[in-house]
């Protein structure tokens, strides 16, 4: 697009590193995208292609073979991939979730050992929270784990896995009672759950004793990549794969990654919605009924304003909390409200480019049929909007807190 969703202040590098990436999506991915997804197909070559730019290792730092790029040039990037695809994004999102959570809580051991590969793309991410019967109760996870000499013995289920059969490290949350009494542990479940770095063959069965992955979720969207449950019975993994050594902060670790996985999931509203728009506005210029194109309909210049403006105030939104992020500060807030703004704006864009297409949007022949079908999953992805308005709520409570 020539206007929508531009970015101030970006350096040379980072405009280099966006250009690169909008080619490649322009290129590589949205020729392909609708029929790779039509067959739910998982993208092969094009996952081959942003790893030879990188980008699997954008945020890793240099010293690890990483590009050591800011949260606001990934999230750009993100912007960008979903724009064309919605499902590669989520393949490196928690790809990034994983090596950044190692990269702020790992062992220098575990560093040194997962993270150059993972800026390779040799090694690709994953993260376990959710339960079948769970949702967003993360205090409510049952899958344990028990210390056994060495080792550690997990046994649970996980629930919603992306990356789950194509990842060869996962990042497990489950509980771990080891140091609480029983009292304790049910008083302050957050404070007894421990992060595991769990390593396994990609796949689908039994990926390593103990460890099965029974096969991919068949989704209304989200298609080409796989999401998956996870299943540990008597899995054993060792003590030196705790994240950062110490059980009992696997809970913290987990929210630090989401933290920055919503500002990647408002990106991804970002770039859906641009598409969308970019799709209703061609398409009302093409279509002509009354004798004129209907892009000269009042009706359809008032619903191509809103979008655009929607577009606009998303974007800006993601833009802020992810520099915020970079800066040092806390941005839950600015991450909750980038989250909530631009999964219900990007709804609401698509929606109307949908109307906009008329009989049309409803032919898969058209590219809006499988934007409408994929919108809906940022509405749930990394918190439900109802999870993000308690956040916010409880923030600005704290910020504006009545002094009387």
């Amino acid at each position: 697009m020539a206007r929508l969703a531009r970015t101030a202040g970006l350096t040379d590098v980072q405009q280099e590193i966006l250009s690169t990436v909008r080619d490649f999506v322009d290129k590589e991915i949205i020729p392909v995208a609708t029929e790779l997804e039509h067959r739910d197909e998982y993208p092969q070559q094009i996952v081959d292609g942003l790893k030879e730019l990188g980008l699997f290792g954008l945020m890793i730092p240099e010293e690890y073979g990483g590009l050591g790029e800011s949260l606001l040039t990934y999230a750009l990037c993100v912007e960008e991939i979903a724009r064309g695809w919605m499902s590669v994004s989520g393949i490196i999102n928690t790809h990034f979730i994983v090596a950044y959570m190692l990269k702020q809580h790992g062992t220098q051991e575990q560093k040194e050992h997962f993270l150059p590969r993972m800026a390779a793309g040799d090694i690709r991410g994953a993260f376990s929270m959710s339960e079948p019967g769970l949702g967003s109760d993360v205090s409510a996870i049952t899958s344990k784990a028990v210390k056994d000499g060495d080792e550690y013995v997990l046994n649970g289920q996980k629930m919603w896995l992306t990356n789950g059969g194509t990842s060869s490290l996962v990042a497990v949350l489950v509980r771990s009672d080891e140091g609480h009494s029983p009292e304790e542990a049910a008083a302050k479940p957050h404070k007894s759950m421990t992060t595991f770095l769990v390593e396994k063959e990609p796949g689908f069965g039994e990926v390593r004793p103990g460890l099965t992955i029974p096969g991919k979720i068949d989704k209304m969207g989200y298609k080409g990549v796989d999401t998956t449950e996870l299943i540990m019975d008597g899995l054993r993994v060792p003590a030196d794969r705790v994240l950062g050594g110490v059980t009992g902060r696997g809970f913290y670790q987990m929210m630090d990654g989401v933290e920055v996985g919503r500002v990647n999931v408002a990106a991804r509203g970002c770039g859906v919605a641009q598409r969308a728009f970019e799709l209703g506005v061609q398409y009302a210029q093409q279509r002509h009924t009354f004798g004129k194109p209907i892009a000269q309909h009042q009706a359809i210049q008032f619903k191509l304003a809103e979008m655009a403006t929607k577009v606009e105030a998303a974007h800006a939104m993601m833009v802020n909390a992810a520099r915020k992020k970079d800066s040092g500060e806390r941005n839950d807030l600015e991450a909750g409200m980038a989250k909530y703004l631009a999964s219900e704006y990007c709804k609401e864009v698509v929606e109307d480019a949908f109307r906009i297409h008329g009989g049309y949007g409803f032919s898969k022949e058209y590219e809006i049929e499988r934007l409408y079908r994929e919108a809906p999953m940022l509405l749930i992805g990394e918190g439900t909007a109802e999870i993000q308005k308690m956040i916010i709520g409880r923030r600005l409570l704290e910020e504006y807190r009545f002094q009387g």
